[in-house]
């Protein structure tokens, strides 16, 4: 069983950045695949960011690809989102959610814990 705690939400003017931490109860957290999903209203919910067990290999959607970085601290059993240049469309609630399985995966339904998530709103 994980637990997931997300924080660091917030308004922020189109352009600058946020922090978004995921902090994970349990002794096992080094043994999951992290991921970053978002949903804004009327959407599906959709894949961010995922980071491997190690942290060795990440990968990201297309939409965020070199504005966003996903990281952990497998020591305080944390995974971080920072996001730069921030747009509107950004705007969403950003849940992370854990996946125990060994391959990586960009499907919402293959993550096996989720976070209460934390609102992002982008202002132009």
């Amino acid at each position: 069983q994980v637990q997931l705690v997300e924080s660091g939400g917030g308004l922020v003017q189109a352009g600058g950045s946020l922090r978004l931490s995921c902090a994970a109860s349990g002794r096992s957290f080094s043994s999951y695949i992290m991921g970053w999903f978002r949903q804004a209203p009327g959407k599906e919910r959709e894949f961010v960011a995922a980071i491997r067990q190690s942290g060795a290999s990440t990968y990201y959607a297309e939409s965020v690809k070199g504005r966003f970085a996903i990281s952990r601290d497998n020591a305080k059993n944390t995974v971080y989102l920072q996001m730069n240049s921030l747009k509107p469309e950004d705007t969403a609630v950003y849940y992370c959610a854990a996946d125990g399985s060994p391959i990586l995966s960009i499907a919402a339904t293959r993550y096996d814990y989720w976070g209460q998530g934390t609102q992002v709103t982008v202002s132009s």
